[in-house]
């Protein structure tokens, strides 16, 4: 069969619309499981801290309720999301999805040891990788061209939004009763995998057992591919930067609130700097995707990347709270407007097999990066004041980003990039037919098309690293 590939490059063409992307139906299935998943987990996360509290009194072991869900993303991230490109999408993300459904309702039962809660809940985390890399991976195959980046800024959008309305309601529902919050969180797993299970149809593996090695080995071959490749590396290296910068201020909130409180409250002022970046990037994600068009994103990518660091800047003057929210904001913005159009590059950059494996390898280098920047800062804040720290640190941001714009790959080297990764998804779906059955057309399992889809039968090439907030 000769498989034909659209043609799905930024165009000076106005920009998909909301109705076009939400018009799909496997994408609002997917986008309404995430978004009830992110806000239950939100709520999980204020709950089991308050749980762990008042069971211990000991802040240290409510932080580390906290702290836990980031592990496996630090010991194992890259490694967790390689298993989702040996096995069915939507079947790991359903049986993701109910294991760790049956695992916040035994952390909810009551009683349960501290020890217990901490096993529980970071055996319900190991979860996250495979789940989240099998989203990555599904989306665009769902969606192509540029209603697949709007699509990855609607869901970039819809994380931030979760996070705070999951604060907010699991710190109220919590206060009331924690277990009715775990509970919360399980009853919207059982809904996301009703949701993906029902709503998205099933696809063959992106890697057949003839290409299967050792899951060490396939797991260092999506490091290769992300740095081994220049125009991926490029496109890290600009994601890496921004998310080194960008989180600082939400890591510092607490401090700075406390000690530049000014006229507010200190709890009034922290919550507004830890708010503010997420709503900047709500913002921005939603006004940049519909007000500019595929071409005009792409040029204003680089001038963004730059803008992220420098809106922090002028922290160096020592202002008010308030004013410190809007540096924050700005900053979410600069990011969400840059973000959706650097992973869609990345999706059209990765040859097939590997979508999975470079989300993995891109998570948990975002979480990496923002844990020791959050560190790094702290620790420089100890000897010296935080607007000086925060100034500073976002100034040597506005160099290594100018650097990384200056060292962006030219059009061209991007094209061929993304011709290369066409060639060898084309080829590889051919190899996929004939080795599945020669005789018939499609890829085994494929449910066919009746051209109500974006011809994701066609389309392997498009790969997504995703999530990187």
């Amino acid at each position: 069969m000769e498989a034909t590939v659209p043609d799905e490059r930024p165009s000076p063409e106005g920009p998909a619309t909301f109705r076009e992307v939400f018009a799909n139906r496997e994408y609002g299935a997917v986008f309404t499981a995430s978004a009830l998943s992110w806000i239950g987990d939100y709520i999980a996360k204020a709950a089991v801290t308050l749980l762990v509290y008042e069971a211990t009194r000991s802040v240290a072991l409510s932080a580390a309720a906290f702290a836990v869900s980031y592990l496996p993303w630090l010991v194992g991230g890259p490694l967790l999301a390689t298993l989702a490109e040996r096995h069915r999408y939507r079947q790991v993300m359903v049986i993701c999805d109910l294991v760790r459904m049956l695992l916040m309702v035994c952390i909810a039962i009551p009683g349960m040891p501290v020890p217990v809660i901490l096993a529980l809940l970071f055996a319900t985390t190991l979860a996250n990788p495979p789940s989240q890399a099998a989203k990555s991976a599904l989306i665009p195959l769902v969606l192509t061209g540029d209603r697949l980046v709007v699509g990855l800024s609607m869901i970039s959008s819809v994380g931030q939004a979760a996070q705070v309305v999951g604060y907010l309601a699991g710190a109220a529902i919590a206060a009331f009763d924690p277990t009715a919050a775990l509970l919360v969180n399980a009853a919207t797993f059982a809904l996301s995998a009703a949701l993906v299970r029902f709503g998205v149809a099933d696809r063959p593996p992106a890697m057949t057992a003839a290409h299967r090695s050792h899951l060490l080995r396939e797991t260092a071959q999506g490091f290769q591919i992300v740095f081994g490749t220049p125009v991926l590396r490029a496109i890290a290296v600009l994601v890496f930067a921004a998310m080194l910068f960008s989180v600082v201020p939400e890591g510092l909130a607490a401090a700075w609130a406390n000690e530049h409180a000014s006229q507010l409250d200190a709890g009034a002022a922290q919550a507004i700097i830890m708010a503010a970046n997420p709503v900047g990037f709500i913002l921005g994600g939603l006004i940049v995707s519909r007000a500019f068009g595929p071409d005009r994103r792409l040029r204003l990518m680089r001038p963004l990347a730059v803008l992220s660091p420098l809106a922090l800047v002028p922290a160096l003057l020592d202002p008010p709270p308030l004013v410190v929210a809007l540096l924050a904001a700005a900053c979410g913005f600069a990011v969400a407007g840059m973000l959706p159009v650097a992973n869609g590059l990345f999706v059209r950059a990765l040859p097939a097999g590997f979508r999975a494996r470079a989300f993995g390898v891109m998570a948990t280098g975002v979480q990496v990066i923002q844990g020791l920047a959050v560190l790094v800062t702290g620790l420089l804040a100890e000897r010296f004041s935080i607007p000086v720290v925060v100034g500073v640190w976002s100034a040597a941001g506005v160099l290594l980003m100018t650097l990384a714009a200056l060292r962006w790959p030219s059009r061209s080297t991007i094209d061929a990039a993304i011709e290369a990764a066409e060639r060898a998804g084309s080829a590889a779906l051919r190899q996929a037919d004939a080795a599945s059955d020669p005789g018939m057309p499609g890829r085994p399992g494929e449910e066919p098309s009746d051209g109500s889809m974006d011809r994701w039968a066609v389309t392997p090439a498009r790969r997504d690293s995703s999530g990187t907030r």
